[in-house]
């Protein structure tokens, strides 16, 4: 059994690793074009990722007008979904070898000037970042404009797979931590010396969120950006980076969150994560199909997943 997992692990790398090489070598056109052929033709497995990415999408527009969506209105925008992530595994294998001067040619960014405020400020800034888009991209163009980006990243197995990507992400501009023990010093540290921090947080990895409602529903969000803001005093913004429209990439920055204290900490971390996900379904209904949610998200999704499986 060892061996054969060895095995295992060693494809998945080298499938990994392959195909970004491809996808980095080859013209943009071409790449961008086997990239999508192959992200639709995966719609047709129909496994756990096609189910979860319909149900989200189904959920986001029922918010959005009150009504389901018709069927064929979901096949579609599910297959928009499937090409705006190849769109972002595309740019993801490129970004380490894109010159930065294309990297900021192709991006713009409303609200740049509440990053700026919040940098200036000199406490730090926390930016609360949901799956949307190309978030790396948005982090290469800040690195690149001297506001260096330290971002949390969820262990991966292989070892040597996990380490690979954070090569990529240091390519990238990006400084990654390690999701464990010692990643809140790490971040608390970073923001004390005044630095930004980028957290992807719309959803729960840990399993130890504040419940919120998102989309008409309760779950659970991490705490993670409203306690280090209101434990080292950053500043806390969100922010969403857009693919499009074209070859650009279009990041939008709200104003700074409020993170004052009004109560019981706890309390006043479920507010300010309450907020927090408010801004996410704001950032979301405007492009849905680019928000890259392929896992259960709502207790309601993993009932459905176990009802699934017993059934």
């Amino acid at each position: 059994m060892a061996a054969r997992a060895r095995r295992r692990a060693r494809v998945t790398f080298y499938t990994y690793t392959g195909l970004a090489a491809f996808l980095r070598r080859a013209p943009e056109p071409i790449a961008h074009f086997v990239a999508a052929t192959v992200a639709v033709a995966l719609i047709w497995r129909r496994g756990l990722a096609t189910r979860m990415r319909t149900d989200h999408l189904r959920r986001v527009l029922r918010h959005s007008t009150g009504a389901d969506p018709d069927p064929e209105s979901l096949k579609v925008l599910t297959r928009r979904a499937y090409r705006a992530y190849a769109r972002y595994w595309v740019e993801g294998a490129r970004l380490p070898v894109t010159p930065g001067e294309r990297v900021h040619e192709r991006m713009w960014i409303e609200g740049f000037d509440h990053l700026a405020k919040g940098m200036s400020a000199g406490s730090g800034v926390v930016m609360a970042l949901p799956h949307i888009g190309s978030w790396e991209w948005g982090g290469s163009f800040l690195d690149g404009i001297g506001y260096h980006m330290t971002a949390v990243a969820e262990h991966l197995e292989p070892e040597e797979l996990y380490e690979w990507f954070i090569s990529q992400r240091n390519a990238m501009g990006l400084s990654i931590v390690s999701l464990d023990h010692e990643a809140s010093g790490t971040l608390i540290k970073t923001l004390r010396g005044g630095g930004l921090v980028g957290l992807l947080c719309d959803r729960d990895l840990v399993g130890n969120g504040i419940e919120v409602e998102f989309f008409g529903e309760r779950t659970t969000l991490p705490a993670g950006p409203a306690t280090l803001a209101m434990r080292t005093g950053a500043t806390l913004i969100s922010t969403a980076v857009y693919s499009g429209p074209g070859i650009y990439h279009h990041a939008v920055i709200s104003p700074p969150i409020d993170t004052s204290r009004t109560g019981a900490f706890r309390d006043d971390v479920a507010r300010v994560t309450q907020e927090i996900a408010r801004h996410f379904e704001w950032y979301i209904r405007r492009a849905p199909e680019q928000w890259h949610m392929f896992q259960p998200n709502w207790p309601s999704d993993r009932e459905a997943e176990q009802a699934r499986a017993s059934g």
